[in-house]
């Protein structure tokens, strides 16, 4: 494998992004988007090395410092060692800079060897580890690896505008390498990260950007086209625009969120996709619980979580989730599941979700609530687990009945 070029600028440019994501708690998305616009001079290239090297340095941040030998910091002259341990590891040359003298002659083989243990192996919080193990016993193993590869760009069909068929050769006449998923044959998968936002398609609402695994919860929900649907935490609305296109745009679907601000984006949304039955209400609203009881036929509540099992996409998770963040989540989930599930009709169906890989936030959320009064008249038909693998995040979805 040929050794890419390094320029001190775009090297520089990793090091801050680790500076102010470690060394001030900020998301490394966050910190690279600024990155990118404050240095307008840098090429195409110059941007793809710096997301790409540094959200991977992010992910394996413990088995770097690891290699290093060094216990973690955020000096300047500490992590242009770890990066020149990086390249390294990656397999490639380090140029002749004397910042890189230091780690030049280090065996990386030989270092390897010597580190045991999967907190530092598959890079992960000792805490987290520790509570993964305990949660999920021996598979933790296999999805601490699978949850490091990077997960591809996966996108849906908007089948209210267009076919996959239509969509797929609009994308190759682009230019772009798109192929089904192999896992989840409604999603489509892309090659690389190319930009999307100028393509006709994705400017009038022909295809969204969305997980493949995420794209598998609207359909467990599976609404009925002309039904009430309460979408109560929508966020940003992917899976609210899915639920539309099965709802074949006929119905009422309700869209909610804690924070209502977000519920703008999420209309922007819905007129690019060409829905014209959403409507969105704010938690904070006063009464919107009392108003809504009793008045759908089906319920999403894809509720706030680790997001464990999307740390493919989000390695940061792994160094800014906190055990106490947990504890919080476990009881704001339960809550969640407990007030908003009054706003089923009898019969009605709810799906509770999360793209957690932890018991705790999924099925064990699901027994506390149906052992609880806001339960007793519910019954769990089925839930399914998706651990995370080559080709997918990992998440629980559980499909609940209203009884009486």
């Amino acid at each position: 494998m040929a050794t890419p070029k390094l320029f001190p600028n775009i090297v520089a440019g990793v090091l801050e992004a680790l500076e102010m994501s470690f060394g001030k708690g900020l998301y490394a998305d966050k910190v690279v988007e600024r990155l990118l616009r404050q240095n307008k001079k840098w090429g195409s290239r110059d941007r793809s090395f710096v997301a790409e090297h540094t959200y991977e340095m992010v992910r394996w941040w413990a088995l770097l410092w690891g290699l290093l030998g060094q216990e973690p910091t955020t000096k300047r002259k500490d992590l242009q060692k770890l990066f020149g341990v990086y390249w390294l590891w990656r397999g490639f040359e380090l140029p002749d800079w004397p910042k890189f003298d230091a780690v030049r002659g280090i065996a990386i083989e030989e270092r390897l060897n010597a580190l045991n243990g999967t907190a530092t192996l598959e890079s992960y919080a000792y805490w987290f580890d520790a509570e993964a193990r305990k949660q999920l016993g021996t598979k933790w193993d296999s999805i601490a690896k699978a949850m490091n590869i990077p997960n591809a760009v996966n996108l849906r069909v908007n089948t209210l505008k267009a076919s996959e068929e239509n969509v797929l050769i609009e994308l190759k006449n682009a230019g772009l390498e798109v192929q089904p998923h192999p896992v989840f044959d409604k999603a489509l998968v892309l090659k690389g990260r190319p930009r999307l936002n100028n393509l006709e398609g994705f400017k009038t609402g022909k295809f969204e950007v969305q997980d493949a695994g995420s794209q598998s919860i609207a359909p467990f929900l599976n609404p009925r086209p002309g039904s009430i649907v309460i979408d109560a935490c929508a966020g940003a609305g992917g899976k609210t625009l899915h639920l539309g296109a099965l709802m074949k745009n006929n119905g009422k679907l309700i869209a909610m969120d804690v924070e209502g601000r977000k519920l703008g984006e999420l209309l922007k949304r819905t007129q690019r996709s060409g829905l014209t039955i959403v409507k969105t209400r704010a938690w904070e609203e006063a009464g919107v619980l009392d108003e809504l009881s009793n008045s759908a036929d089906y319920l999403l509540l894809d509720v706030p979580c680790s997001g464990s099992g999307v740390i493919k996409r989000e390695p940061d998770t792994k160094w800014k989730l906190q055990p106490e963040h947990l504890d919080r989540l476990e009881s704001v989930q339960f809550s969640i599941i407990r007030d908003y599930s009054r706003v089923l009709k009898i019969d009605g169906i709810m799906v509770y979700a999360t793209c957690s890989i932890l018991p705790k936030e999924n099925r064990l959320q699901v027994d506390a609530f149906l052992a609880h009064p806001a339960g007793a008249q519910f019954e769990l038909l089925e839930d399914r687990t998706v651990d995370p693998s080559d080709h997918n995040d990992g998440f629980y979805m559980a499909r609940l009945k209203k009884l009486a």
